[in-house]
């Protein structure tokens, strides 16, 4: 059994705006080092260059649009999560906490509202 797996292997958002949805991802997940990893018609996938997964897939809603969702991605530094934020916010992203510390949790982080209003956040954890 591999102990290097990840929890989780990918998870799927379904945008309402698909257009407005890719371009807050798109720019948010690039200061973080996500990039695009692939793309057809209605659905981006991004995962980080060296890796296919963990992978976030967002796709154009047929039906139901995901909403209430909260979901945290891992930041290397306090400046990515400062990035991450800005970029965010630049790309249509309302901004929920700015970047700061969450002593409780031993962590830097920064939330932000996606178009259609699910709480996205970068996360730095740092040592105790």
């Amino acid at each position: 059994m591999e102990t290097t797996a990840s929890f989780v292997h990918h998870l799927g958002v379904f945008a309402s705006d698909f257009q407005a949805s890719e371009r807050f991802y798109t720019a948010a997940l690039k200061a973080l080092g996500i990039g695009v990893g692939h793309r057809a018609d209605g659905v981006t996938e991004y995962w980080r260059p060296e890796w296919d997964t963990p992978s976030l897939s967002l796709e154009r809603a047929e039906d139901t649009v995901t909403r209430g969702v909260h979901i945290a991605f891992a930041a290397c530094s306090r400046d990515a999560v400062d990035a991450f934020h800005a970029a965010a916010v630049a790309a249509g992203g309302a901004s929920r906490h700015a970047p700061g510390t969450w002593s409780e949790y031993r962590a830097y982080c920064a939330f932000v509202s996606d178009p259609d209003g699910n709480n996205i956040e970068a996360v730095h954890k740092e040592s105790p």
